[in-house]
């Protein structure tokens, strides 16, 4: 845990160096708060994030799925700072390997591919929780990567992929978009959906299973 401490702490250091801040320019970083959840322990175990996160830049993370890899840019410099801190906290970590994505939906007002749940919907998230980053005027296009949660300030593992459009309040954090890979995601959804949902035959888990091999930063 200690390398992965470090690991985290010299990619921070390394952006500080490489981006240096303009004068007038808004902090370079922001507190973040993230608080451990000892009724819903982690499923694998990780250290909490640093709490502070950089707020300038973006980092390309790569899911690679069994149906083949999606990449994404997390935005630094977006509404959510704290939760991109997050992911890429996680991905360090190698929480996401191996793992299962448990809901697909595609109906008129859902169209999204959840992951980053470890045992099953909304079960098994890394321990602690951390507050929503939103502004009210969120949407959530095509290729939206957004933080899943049961509720006001339980972000934690949880995350999605907007493959359609979803018709929701904005009151999910967005951490960016899509930038490569989106045709692995289209052929999840053509594979069908197994209805397990109260909300609808278009929304439950996939009907093939949809895996996570590996995520990592970068392409």
């Amino acid at each position: 845990m200690k390398l992965r401490w470090g690991l985290a702490v010299v990619g921070v250091l390394g952006a500080l160096l490489v981006a240096p801040a303009p004068a007038s320019a808004a902090p370079l970083l922001v507190q973040c708060s993230f608080t451990p959840t000892p009724s819903n322990p982690a499923a694998r175990p990780v250290v909490r994030p640093a709490p502070f996160a950089l707020t300038r830049g973006a980092v390309d993370v790569t899911f690679r799925f069994n149906y083949g890899p999606v990449t994404v840019r997390l935005d630094r410099a977006g509404a959510a700072p704290c939760a991109v801190h997050n992911m890429v906290s996680l991905i360090l970590q190698r929480f996401y390997d191996r793992s299962q994505c448990w809901r697909l939906s595609n109906s008129s007002r859902l169209g999204v591919l959840q992951c980053g749940d470890i045992y099953e919907v909304e079960k098994g998230g890394p321990g602690y929780k951390f507050p929503d980053e939103v502004t009210g005027a969120e949407t959530y296009p095509r290729g939206t990567v957004a933080m899943g949660n049961q509720g006001p300030g339980t972000n934690g593992s949880e995350f999605f992929i907007v493959h359609s459009f979803a018709n929701i309040p904005a009151q999910y954090s967005v951490l960016g978009h899509v930038i490569r890979g989106m045709s692995a995601i289209d052929r999840m959804v053509a594979d069908g959906i197994i209805p397990t949902d109260p909300n609808g035959p278009l929304d439950g888990a996939p009907a093939h299973p949809v895996k996570i091999q590996r995520a990592s930063i970068g392409w």
